[in-house]
């Protein structure tokens, strides 16, 4: 079995950002060698998400106008009484979740027509990474 554990570090300049990563976890499958397999892509801060969809600008704006409805920015959060001011970042997180499991065949990404895959930051202006481990054949 092969395997490779890498790490991409982000510093997002907006508090709020989407990043496509997909070209980067593509290059990272294939230095891996592995043909046959999973790819683990994980945010590894608790106010940031991985989340695979469609890289158009209209389904970006519905996916904030989603986040910003069901967890308001501004709004007085019980984890605020702990000094943060990021309550509704975390729980974004909650419901994009954290980390995507992506196929890999024949050395590729095994992604459907549309997809790719975005580093989602709900709290930024800050150095946070993600892990990206491959295993397989």
């Amino acid at each position: 079995m092969k395997s490779l554990t890498e790490y991409l570090w982000f510093n997002t300049p907006k508090r709020r950002d989407l990043v496509n990563i997909t070209e980067r976890i593509a290059g990272l499958v294939k230095q891996s060698g592995v043909k046959e397999g999973l790819c683990l892509v994980s945010a590894m801060h608790i106010t940031a998400s991985i989340w695979v969809n469609d890289d158009e600008e209209g389904l970006w704006e519905d996916f904030w106008a989603l986040l910003e409805r069901l967890t308001p920015s501004g709004k007085e959060y019980k984890h605020h009484l702990t000094g943060e001011d990021n309550g509704d970042a975390h729980l974004k997180r909650t419901l994009v979740g954290y980390q995507a499991l992506l196929p890999i065949t024949k050395g590729a990404l095994d992604l459907g027509p549309w997809e790719q895959v975005f580093y989602a930051e709900f709290d930024g202006k800050r150095k946070k990474r993600v892990v990206v481990k491959i295993i397989g054949e």
